[in-house]
């Protein structure tokens, strides 16, 4: 079913926001509305607001989501590749130990910042969690 727009418009009357672009750009750590500024302060605390457009990003929701997501990804590709080396050669528990920890330790610190950027910019995109800038989205979230 194709999402109805109106005039570069969405449903709800807002200006439709490219979901794909703003996740793209925070998964690289750039600001999801214009692709120019940080988006991260430090290595997992978002900016108060973007350098380039003043886009603000204090009142995002990320929680605990990409840490679900990155231990999703990260595990099911260890364990099959752990399956699959343990199927095809003839290691210790000792060396797949060696192996195996590291490279899950590794991965999940490399994949949790573009992760949780990814899911600043979905909730950019959608309108979400005050990035709409309405009065009762802002009343709910005070902090805002």
């Amino acid at each position: 079913m194709e999402r109805q727009t109106f005039g570069g418009e969405s449903h709800s009357g807002r200006p439709e926001r490219n979901l794909w672009q703003a996740m793209k750009r925070g998964f690289m750590g750039r600001c999801p509305h214009c692709g120019d500024g940080r988006l991260f302060s430090g290595f997992a605390r978002t900016a108060e607001r973007c350098d380039a457009c003043g886009e603000a990003f204090h009142h995002h929701r990320a929680d605990d989501l990409p840490a679900y997501l990155v231990i999703f990804i990260v595990g099911h590709v260890v364990v099959a590749a752990f399956m699959g080396a343990d199927a095809t050669t003839d290691l210790s528990m000792w060396t797949h130990l060696a192996i195996w920890v590291p490279i899950t330790i590794l991965s999940s610190i490399a994949l949790l910042q573009p992760i949780k950027g990814a899911v600043v910019g979905l909730q950019w995109a959608l309108y979400m969690h005050g990035f709409g800038g309405h009065a009762e989205e802002l009343e709910t979230h005070p902090e805002a």
